[in-house]
């Protein structure tokens, strides 16, 4: 199904016409130091990246040497199942299930005029530009992207992905599109098939490589290809459970990835902080469209990362010592904490499970693998290596007294007198008698609590007013965990501001 708005050809004659104008007052030297920005979105889904390295893959594996390869997960039950539809409508929008509300593969109550997609912000901010959008599963072009995007294409199902490709090699050839989309579907019909283990899985693998290939070839035939800076981006809508199949909380039910080369992404390099709605970010900042804090996007763009303390220690990390579940070969925990921050366990009871004995030091793998369905797969907006208390996972050894921890921040830089925000990224879950207590102090003074927990509290980006007392200079955050065989709490992110 093809939908294409009316005014391409009247948009292709405006710059024209602009583009003559300028040859006429502009050096030519000047256009050779001109590079125009364009992105290329390809979407793999149910394509595991794990498998793709095992695969005869050979233009997936060339993007990867030429670029960045993040690995990341999402989310499962109760914020949405792993499926194709709260999936696509991530990466697409740049926000997470519970903004964008798809909840399955009906889209029923989808908030997308709120939350649009990545193609209809561009035309809203820079309607001069071309967007193209193609995909073999039909709801994508049909209901998640709008009615703005330039041309969406729905490919009929006798032609499958071998449609999708050429209508996107045409467009990558002939045309002059400024962002592209296209969403290839046969490895997760391999999935289904056949499951993840299988050989049909690696030869679907193998077969969508060729069809990457294609796309990146039309693109490096473009005449003007000299004078463009593409990004291209290669992502996955989720995974697969090596018997076959999606929906549910398994850690390869929850993979997807991002590989991307061009712009700053530097060769060969790997990142373990970039999340499923930081495709959508990274294409317009790309392509220069402001990313106005009023969208309350998710994702943020791989070109402006964001240093983080707690992110520092990945390298520490080490492997489980109680936990029995997670996997020997798993590592991502550890006690120390990064430098300048400090656990008080002084009030801390004795035994229990090794790894959650006071705050620690984790990574959704390591955290999600030790008890699954119980939330923690929710803790979606803590990137990379994240704090948390789990009271729960504590307790499952004999522990004796309570759970009582506090972790504590450096001194951060403050001005007297002005006004300051906290921020920090959370998720709490609660069971009574447990409570979370934010707490912060001015130059050495007492704590002042500035925040309490004392029900759920879903995976978000708090921030907190903070008034500083005039004269003082440094302020320091604690945060203090209370309880015992209840639920838990996470904090990623920490940084005090003033304007």
């Amino acid at each position: 199904m093809s939908r294409t708005t009316s005014g391409i050809s009247r948009r292709a004659l405006l710059i024209g016409t602009a583009t003559a104008a300028a040859a006429l007052t502009v050096p030519t030297t000047a256009f050779a130091a001109a590079r125009t920005p364009k992105v290329l979105v390809i979407g793999l889904d149910g394509t595991l990246l794990g498998r793709v390295k095992d695969a005869d893959a050979p233009r997936l594996k060339a993007l990867m040497a030429a670029g960045l390869t993040a690995p990341s997960s999402i989310y499962a039950n109760p914020m949405a199942p792993t499926m194709s539809g709260p999936g696509w409508s991530t990466l697409i929008t740049g926000v997470w299930p519970d903004k964008h509300n798809v909840k399955d593969n009906n889209f029923t109550g989808h908030k997308f005029a709120q939350y649009p997609d990545f193609l209809t912000r561009i035309e809203t901010a820079k309607p001069a530009l071309t967007t193209y959008a193609v995909s073999s599963w039909a709801p994508i072009t049909d209901t998640v992207f709008s009615s703005k995007v330039d041309t969406r294409v729905s490919t009929p199902s006798a032609e499958y992905d071998t449609g999708t490709t050429s209508r996107a090699v045409a467009q990558l050839k002939s045309g002059n599109p400024d962002a592209v989309f296209v969403q290839l579907d046969n490895v997760d019909h391999a999935g289904h098939s056949y499951g993840a283990a299988s050989q049909q899985y690696l030869d679907a693998i193998h077969g969508v490589d060729g069809q990457v290939g294609q796309l990146v070839d039309a693109l490096k035939s473009r005449a003007t290809y000299g004078n463009e800076d593409w990004l291209i981006l290669v992502t996955a809508d989720h995974g697969h459970t090596d018997a076959g199949g999606h929906g549910g909380s398994t850690w390869p039910e929850r993979q997807t990835f991002m590989i991307a080369v061009g712009g700053t992404a530097a060769a060969g390099s790997t990142r373990h902080d970039v999340k499923m709605p930081d495709i959508a970010a990274t294409a317009l900042a790309h392509l220069g469209v402001a990313i106005d804090p009023a969208w309350s996007l998710d994702g943020r763009p791989i070109q402006q990362p964001t240093p983080d303390a707690f992110d520092s220690l990945r390298a520490q990390l080490t492997g489980p010592v109680d936990e029995t579940g997670i996997g020997a070969g798993v590592v991502g925990f550890t006690h120390t904490p990064p430098s300048g921050w400090s656990v008080d366990n002084s009030a801390m009871g004795t035994g229990g499970v090794t790894e959650w004995r006071g705050w620690a030091f984790t990574t959704d793998e390591f955290w999600t693998r030790a008890e699954r369905d119980q939330q923690r797969e929710c803790n979606v907006r803590a990137r990379n290596v994240f704090a948390v208390a789990d009271g729960d996972e504590w307790s499952d050894k004999t522990v004796s007294g309570t759970y009582d921890s506090t972790l504590v921040s450096p001194d951060f830089p403050v001005t007297g007198g002005r006004p300051a925000t906290l921020t920090y990224t959370t998720f709490y879950r609660q069971e009574s008698p447990q409570k979370g207590e934010v707490l912060v102090s001015y130059d050495g003074g007492t704590p002042v609590s500035v925040k309490t927990y004392t029900a759920d509290v879903p995976s978000r980006t708090e921030t907190v007013a903070l008034t500083v007392p005039t004269g003082v200079t440094r302020a320091k955050v604690r945060f203090r965990y209370t309880g015992g065989n209840n639920w838990f709490w996470t904090i990623d992110g920490v940084a005090i501001t003033q304007s």
